[in-house]
């Protein structure tokens, strides 16, 4: 959609009139369907630690642009969302850990907790309240076709089916993830939320609980746009074929924000590409992934878009040496998020982030008892 549609030209914020809008997911009517509402940009991520690279081009480096562009009259809410992180067992010490890194990596991108609303999902009950709510209007036929919990068992996309062995080990919170990422999002009334291509069924399903709301009880919630990230996903360095993901067995498939120069050096030196060594540096998704999957890794992080022409500019060097310049790249990107990381975690301490998430979760919880309070009149239960 070109800059100058009528769509865009109508829409209230023209700071949103960007590269996060796919036209495929602007809900009709946003005007109307967000007129009562403040602008809210949700999101979350799951707390693993320190994120890798692929968090950091599909969502993270997007919340940093979103604070830096939006007006002061946007809400922006970012969630570690623990409660997700539970739909497969975790050790307790393991997950205390893992939250305090993301925290910290989320301080050290760049987002100022004065500006944005930085919290834990667990901290504000009111995402589980509403999630039971909207349990009770939400179909299982639509759930089963969801594709989350079918990849995390191994099952086909096309399964659809609950009554056979294949889903013996399907849990309920596994299954119902869906409707708890609904509540995180209105629970908060957000009118946009950007995501991954991979979440994207996650955000229409969202809109359907909000349409089946409304037909119940009458209007609460706005209803929410989906935002694309232009880094849709980001691949394995080992397998370009699969996502690259902190549960790939390979530490070497992946680069965390905190991995040091040298380990970054290391880590695209030994990416796999293939043996079209005559070629040169092409940018071809399908014959060459490994290539271009690196090509795109080096193209987002100069927020370009422009895969061929990037390609382009390399095509007389060596893999060799192409490599060394995709790892330079990185390594500039990451430099100031290395630095401010180890001083937040030397400096600052748990008792200082403890205070921030502290803080946060407060004002999360304020947003969402708004919310509620609507909710729960629209229902009867007030």
């Amino acid at each position: 959609m070109k800059r100058g549609s009528k769509v865009l030209d109508s829409l209230p914020h023209r700071s949103l009139q960007s590269q996060w809008y796919s036209p495929r997911y602007l809900p009709r009517g946003l005007q109307t369907s967000t007129s009562f509402t403040p602008k809210t940009i949700f999101s979350g991520i799951q707390p693993t630690g320190v994120p890798h690279l692929g968090n950091y081009l599909g969502a993270l480096k997007q919340w940093t642009s979103f604070q830096n562009t939006e007006t002061e009259s946007t809400k922006l809410i970012f969630c570690i969302v623990d409660l997700h992180a539970i739909t497969s067992p975790q050790k307790a010490s393991n997950l205390r850990q893992w939250k305090k890194e993301m925290l910290t990596t989320l301080l050290a991108i760049g987002l100022n907790p004065d500006r944005c609303i930085i919290f834990e999902q667990s901290r504000v009950p009111a995402h589980s309240e509403l999630m039971w709510i909207l349990s009770c209007i939400s179909s299982t036929g639509r759930l089963s076709r969801m594709t989350q919990w079918k990849s995390k068992l191994g099952i086909s996309e096309e399964h659809h089916s609950l009554e056979d062995k294949s889903t013996e080990t399907l849990k309920l919170g596994l299954f119902s993830y869906p409707v708890l990422q609904a509540a995180d999002i209105l629970v908060h009334r957000a009118t946009h939320v950007p995501v991954g291509e991979d979440q994207a069924q996650h955000l229409e399903l969202t809109r359907d609980i909000v349409g089946a709301f409304h037909h119940n009880y009458g209007k609460v919630f706005p209803l929410p746009a989906t935002l694309l990230s232009p880094a849709k996903r980001v691949m394995s360095l080992s397998d370009p074929t699969q996502k690259m993901s902190k549960s790939a067995p390979d530490p070497k498939s992946r680069i965390l924000l905190t991995d040091s120069p040298t380990s970054v050096q290391g880590k695209i030196k030994v990416a796999l590409t293939d043996s079209l060594e005559t070629y040169g540096i092409t940018y071809d998704p399908q014959k060459r992934p490994g290539l271009s999957n690196l090509i795109e890794i080096y193209a987002h992080i100069q927020g370009r878009e422009d895969f061929e022409h990037v390609a382009s500019e390399f095509e007389g060097l060596t893999k060799k040496v192409f490599k060394e310049r995709v790892a330079d790249c990185i390594n500039e990107s990451l430099e100031s998020i290395r630095s401010e990381y180890t001083r937040i975690t030397e400096t600052e301490g748990d008792g200082f982030l403890e205070k921030v998430v502290r803080e946060g979760s407060a004002k999360a919880a304020n947003s969402a008892e708004e919310t509620m309070v609507k909710v729960r009149e629209a229902l009867g239960l007030l």
